[in-house]
């Protein structure tokens, strides 16, 4: 009898051990996001948007019934920092989900972090790296950079630019952006006379900038998403260099343009179709996702939407989709996610598989342009 009660405590004891965690009427979901410092036009969009989905959700009663405990952490883009946040929110948040980084250097370095916790991972960074080669709990919602790559080179074919120098901040995309131009140009006939790394804090770039003009380039790649994609189109404009300035996707958030000012005009980039949502036809089967996400980002936050907010709309949708599919099996709902097919999202329709965990084609990529401080659609 008494070995019997003896079992019967332990059993007790463990049962309430274990009880919060099933009897839980919220679900975690953890966030690294920018939301200052040097990438903060990314990670702040990013936690609005966050902010506001799962607002909107709770109050219609959350998600299966659970309600969503949003934990965001800010790493002001910092590596260090979101290697620590993620460690905290896998080991003592024990969070369902992470959402972000915003920029691929962090998410480089969590990466293996999220594999070993066994953690999905949907990253609002952009490098190809992320997803290449693929990790069973990574996924990302920013599309491809070879893809950028890809649509910027066929543009300058149509435009007849052979000759390009190439300018990449010294980040996680910055460097991942430089592999992927050099590696595709020669596709394209393009012959990158000069490729140089500048420092992400850069004020002043007009000393390189200089080195670009003494090349003869016929125009020039920025990939960055720091303020120097500001600088770089004033500091061109102010030595004369006047040649097309191509950007990567990274600029996609008006703010870079504000402070460009002037210079700005007639810059081109890849970007989804988020910013250009209005010129859509009606047929397109984005716009009415792409108009409802910026009619309630703008009345809310009262700033332009950017593809950056969007690339957490995408991923915050993405995982409720496959909790509402799976239920709340982590292994069950990554399934979901990586076998998701058709899911209309700001940055274009997701198809996802055991061998694409980003999910998106080249056609989700429009080339932009800016034209009287605008985001405008390039004519074709």
């Amino acid at each position: 009898m008494k070995g019997i009660r003896i079992l019967l405590l332990i059993f007790a004891m463990f049962a309430l051990a274990v009880m919060p965690a099933f009897a839980s009427d919220t679900i975690k979901i953890g966030a690294i996001l920018s939301v200052t410092g040097p990438a903060s036009f990314l990670g702040a969009p990013e936690a609005n948007t966050l902010k506001m989905l799962a607002e909107e959700i709770n109050a219609k009663g959350g998600v299966r019934g659970k309600k969503i405990e949003l934990i965001i952490k800010d790493s002001g883009a910092s590596p260090e920092k979101a290697i620590s946040f993620a460690k905290q929110l896998i080991e003592e948040e024990k969070v369902f989900a992470i959402i972000g980084p915003s920029t691929s250097g962090e998410t480089l370095k969590i990466k293996g972090i999220c594999e070993k916790g066994k953690t999905i991972c949907i990253s609002c960074a952009a490098a190809e790296r992320i997803v290449n080669p693929v990790a069973k709990y990574v996924f990302k919602t920013p599309q491809k950079d070879s893809f950028a790559a890809r649509k910027i080179f066929m543009q300058m074919k149509k435009m007849g630019i052979k000759k390009i120098g190439v300018v990449v901040g010294n980040t996680g995309f910055g460097k991942a952006g430089k592999a992927q131009l050099e590696k595709i140009a020669p596709e394209y006939g393009i012959d990158i006379v000069i490729s140089e790394v500048y420092d992400k804090k850069a004020t002043d770039l007009t000393a390189l900038v200089t080195k670009l003009k003494a090349k003869g380039v016929e125009a020039v790649v920025n990939w960055s998403i720091v303020p120097a994609q500001s600088i770089i189109a004033k500091n061109m404009r102010q030595i004369g260099l006047n040649v097309p300035l191509f950007q990567s996707h990274g600029f996609g958030n008006i703010k870079y343009v504000k402070a460009a000012g002037a210079a700005a005009e007639g810059i081109i980039f890849p970007a989804g179709r988020l910013l250009v949502a209005e010129e859509l036809p009606d047929t397109n089967p984005q716009k009415p996702v792409l108009m409802k996400y910026k009619r309630d980002y703008e009345s809310r936050y009262h700033e332009e939407a950017s593809t950056f907010g969007g690339h957490a709309y995408d991923a915050f949708m993405i995982l409720v989709k496959a909790i509402k599919k799976a239920g709340f099996d982590k292994e069950k709902v990554r399934d979901a996610i990586e076998n998701m097919k058709g899911f209309v999202g700001t940055g274009g329709i997701f198809n996802f598989s055991p061998t694409d965990h980003n999910g998106l084609d080249i056609d989700s990529f429009e080339m932009l342009t800016v034209k009287n401080g605008k985001f405008v659609l390039l004519e074709k």
